[in-house]
């Protein structure tokens, strides 16, 4: 805190205004476990834009200067069935942060509806994830917490066509917002991989229906010496509602990918949670995995199995929840396919698997590569793709399946966060909408090249994360 009061101070003047500042940024109900609290920063026309270009360089922090105004956006009023929407940094880090709807129908492909701010920038839009009942849109921030920012972002979506920011908060105990899964009360489960001030351990939170949060996970005794006792990080987040279980990837520790730093620290560990009481059973380690980005269960697995990504290896396990190693603890890892040369050390891995378990899909970012799996037959898993190809993407991220499993939706795009950092990952920032052949293999088709769009406005468009809303039966709309 003491740090940020220094980068407050640094201001002058402008620091004697934050008390006139309202501590509100969309929602007048909240919670005792989470927090809202504006930038520091207010903003004033004339005098904090030439500031958030001019400000004095500081060590990780930034100051927390409002968004460069923007020119305003004209909407379209198509309204195609199949919409993505991307969650998107401005270029220049300068400009707000924003939420871009999207068609994905044939003709009117790669055409923008909408475009919806939130009050920040320099965010790093991170995963972005939507309520069962398609009326909520939550996004949650990488780099956030640098510039003492609200880190999750809430939209409200029961106008398809015209998302508006709903209101934003953070977590007391966790910063970071990486993986997002819905409840079926309409809140969300949301992995944060930081504490508060990006260190090791984060946490697991919980939301009500309206985006306030309930708890920041785990609270008991035993679960919080598991998590002291090592590194907790956890990224990725799948959750077995049927069979009453949770697992948590532990990724790498936030903090240390920003300089000054010995290097970036990479964990080799799940966690298997009790769903029902939401405490930790037991930990799984992958060993020298040096990264476990991804877990997802396989749709459908009789014993509930789940796939998970390490990043360092570059290899698929499979996490078998209800086995007992041979010691008796809860949860066995096993390798299931490795993803060759392209994807050892490819800092990031992220997969999605099609909703009757047949493929799984991985983006390998360093390897410029997308890779599909046939998983029908776990004792024989068959690779779709051809390793060696030169793929049409760079730095291949975030991945979503269509509800109709016609196409993929990859982002090119998984982190830059410039000076400060040791990790930045080269990008096309496209959204790739690629076709999914029937024998679950791939053919890329057409791309948004969000860059080229926004390089005038806004410094050109990061796009992190997306989701996709299938509206071609209006009787049972997906939301995914």
């Amino acid at each position: 805190m003491l740090s940020v009061l220094r980068a407050a101070a640094l201001l002058g003047p402008l620091a004697a205004l934050v008390a006139a500042i309202p501590t509100d940024t969309g929602s007048s109900k909240r919670s005792p476990y989470d927090i809202s609290l504006p930038p520091l920063i207010p903003s004033i026309p004339g005098v904090t834009e030439p500031l958030a270009s001019n400000a004095p360089p500081l060590p990780i922090l930034q100051l927390p200067t409002p968004p460069l105004p923007s020119p305003p956006f004209t909407p379209s009023n198509i309204k195609p069935k199949k919409i993505g929407y991307f969650w998107t940094g401005s270029g220049d880090n300068q400009h707000a942060d924003f939420l871009l709807t999207v068609s994905l129908d044939d003709d009117t492909f790669g055409t923008i509806i909408y475009l919806t701010e939130v009050p920040t920038s320099g965010n790093s839009p991170h995963h972005l994830g939507s309520s069962l009942d398609g009326k909520t849109l939550v996004g949650g921030g990488l780099l956030s917490l640098l510039k003492t920012q609200d880190t999750a972002f809430y939209f409200d979506v029961s106008n398809p066509y015209r998302p508006a920011f709903k209101k934003s908060n953070r977590g007391i105990l966790g910063s970071i917002v990486d993986e997002i899964r819905a409840k079926p009360d309409g809140g969300f489960f949301i992995t944060y991989m930081g504490s508060a001030v990006g260190t090791s351990p984060g946490r697991l939170v919980e939301t009500d229906a309206q985006g306030s949060i309930l708890h920041e996970w785990p609270e008991d005794v035993n679960g919080l010496v598991n998590i002291l006792g090592e590194q907790f990080s956890p990224h990725g987040l799948s959750v077995d509602f049927d069979k009453n279980i949770i697992l948590t990837s532990d990724y790498v520790v936030p903090l240390s990918i920003l300089k000054p730093t010995l290097g970036i620290q990479r964990a080799n560990t799940l966690r298997l949670w009790n769903l029902a009481s939401r405490t930790i059973i037991s930990t799984i380690t992958i060993p020298n995995g040096g990264g476990i980005q991804d877990v997802k269960f396989i749709p459908g697995n009789p014993e509930s199995a789940a796939l998970a990504t390490a990043v360092h290896l570059g290899q698929v396990w499979i996490i078998y929840p209800f086995r007992t190693n041979a010691q008796g603890k809860q949860g066995v890892a096993e390798l299931l396919y490795d993803l060759g040369d392209k994807a050892k050390d490819s800092v990031a891995i992220y997969s999605d698997i099609t909703d009757d378990g047949k493929f799984a899909y991985f983006t390998l970012t360093l390897g410029n590569h997308v890779a599909a799996l046939d998983i029908s037959d776990l004792n024989n898993v068959k690779r779709l793709d051809d390793p060696n190809e030169t793929q049409p993407i760079i730095g291949p991220h975030y991945v979503k399946i269509s509800p109709d499993k016609k196409n993929l939706l990859v982002t090119g795009y998984f982190v830059q966060a410039g000076d400060i950092s040791v990790l930045n990952t080269p990008g096309d920032y496209k959204g790739h909408w690629i076709d999914i052949l029937p024998d679950g293999s791939l053919s890329f088709n057409r791309t948004v090249d969000f860059e080229a769009i926004f390089t005038r406005d806004r410094g050109g468009a990061r796009p992190h994360s997306s989701v996709i809303f299938d509206l071609t039966d209006p009787e049972h709309p997906k939301y995914y």
